[in-house]
């Protein structure tokens, strides 16, 4: 049994390498080996911030590994199976508290207390997403937001005026079928059954999806989800959006950026997190081609916003790291240089160093002053940021969310109810034995 193991790990991580575009080898006091997960322009802007940094730092050989988010923590897990994970690995808010609960990350502390890391341009607010319990494991790329993005060129071909910024889901409900019926296209794209939409929902509801202890769902009332699901078959059976079964062939559940049906124009509206705006802009054609806004996520009557300013995405040292503190310097070059973010250019959300920020908004295009204005109003309304998803939620999610509820009650083999309460069951065993 341990041979056969052994040797799916070893296939896994072979097959994984289709992804690299820089191989992992050379590892050692001169070299610097980083990975990321995103869409093709985040690609393209990071590699060429790589570039600049190693032409920066003579006899450093940087190798970089990407891929697409779900390819990405497949590969990463089998990586850390094999202790070979590379040294600056991309992190998600949802995942530090598990990664750094197993020992898989480091304290970034004492690169701080260094010198390695500086931070006085940086509003301690902006390093907090990365801290647990009072330690600092990630550092944050860029503030964001979840947000709608609309065509507004469909909105004006359906005769519909663009919502405000507090339109309700029952407002949202008449939005789809009033664009699908006048456009022939989707009201709305793909991934309306998100885990992340799920969670702002209850968030805008005044509780959260976990408890504070992580060991169980954070709401009593399954009915909010419940009304929500049914609103979501709605729109399925009136053609509205994708049929499941489509949602996951040709648009990836919405997990693919650049499959989200907004891009072709085949949807009137997609939700997102507000730093992927510029690759989806860029994708569909750029500001020459299409018009897009962006508001805030629909609520519920007389609900919150159910939104708050999340860290984007972090970057953080593996336990793996051959380069610990040549890692902690390209951290500190991709906050702090102003060159190295003409080139990223706010793709991974707005910067955390204010310098950075002050000099981007002079260059920044119309994807990017878009995305600027929406999370100055985000910030002006917004609920506080929740707790890291606890350990135990990339199970939970893999394995009840999207077959059980995402899937499940889409294809018809679960109601509603039936779906939120193996929800909450499942959610127990899980996070119970986990936490």
């Amino acid at each position: 049994m341990k041979r056969t193991v052994t040797a799916i790990l070893l296939v896994l991580f072979v097959a994984g390498m289709v992804f690299a575009s820089g191989e992992p080898e050379g590892e050692g006091s001169d070299s610097l080996r980083v990975m990321w997960w995103g869409s093709q322009n985040r690609h393209e802007r990071t590699i060429e911030t790589l570039e600049l940094y190693e032409a920066n730092n003579d006899g450093l050989e940087v190798t970089y590994e990407f891929a697409g988010w779900t390819d990405y923590w497949t590969k990463l897990t089998t990586m850390a199976a094999g202790r070979n994970l590379p040294d600056v690995i991309q992190q998600d808010y949802a995942y530090l508290t598990e990664w750094q609960s197993r020992g898989l990350i480091q304290p970034l502390d004492p690169f701080v207390d260094s010198g390695l890391f500086d931070f006085s341009d940086v509003a301690d607010a902006n390093l907090a997403g990365g801290r647990i319990d009072g330690q600092l494991y990630g550092v944050n790329l860029g503030v964001n937001s979840q947000c709608m993005v609309l065509d507004v060129a469909r909105f004006e071909e359906a005769g519909v005026p663009l919502p405000d910024d507090d339109w309700t889901w029952s407002e949202f409900e008449e939005i789809v079928l009033k664009l699908h019926e006048e456009t022939g296209v989707f009201g709305f794209g793909a991934g309306l059954l998100g885990e992340q939409l799920w969670k702002s929902l209850y968030l805008a509801d005044g509780s959260w999806a976990f408890n504070d202890d992580g060991t169980a769902l954070g709401y009593e009332d399954d009915s909010v989800f419940i009304e929500y699901i049914e609103m979501v078959l709605r729109l399925q059976e009136a053609g509205a959006i994708p049929h499941i079964s489509r949602e996951a062939s040709d648009y990836a559940n919405g997990d693919n950026l650049e499959m989200q049906p907004i891009i072709p124009g085949d949807a009137a509206m997609a939700s997102m997190w507000s730093n992927q705006l510029t690759a989806m802009w860029t994708a569909a054609g750029g500001p020459e081609e299409r018009d897009f806004v962006m508001v805030m996520l629909p609520r519920l009557e007389q609900g919150r916003p159910g939104h708050y300013i999340k860290p984007s995405m972090f970057f953080a040292i593996s336990r793996d790291a051959q380069n610990p503190d040549e890692a902690a310097r390209f951290i500190d070059f991709v906050t702090n240089d102003l060159g190295a973010n003409q080139i990223l250019l706010a793709e991974r959300g707005v910067p955390i160093a204010d310098a950075v920020r002050d000099d981007l908004t002079t260059r920044v295009g119309r994807p990017q002053e878009v995305v600027f204005e929406f999370m100055s109003r985000v910030g002006a309304d917004s609920s506080p940021i929740p707790a890291p998803d606890p350990v135990g939620y990339t199970d939970l999610i893999q394995n009840v969310y999207f077959p059980v509820v995402r899937d499940g009650v889409r294809f018809g083999e679960y109601t509603p109810s039936e779906a939120t309460e193996i929800l909450r069951e499942r959610a127990a065993e899980i996070l119970g034995a986990a936490n």
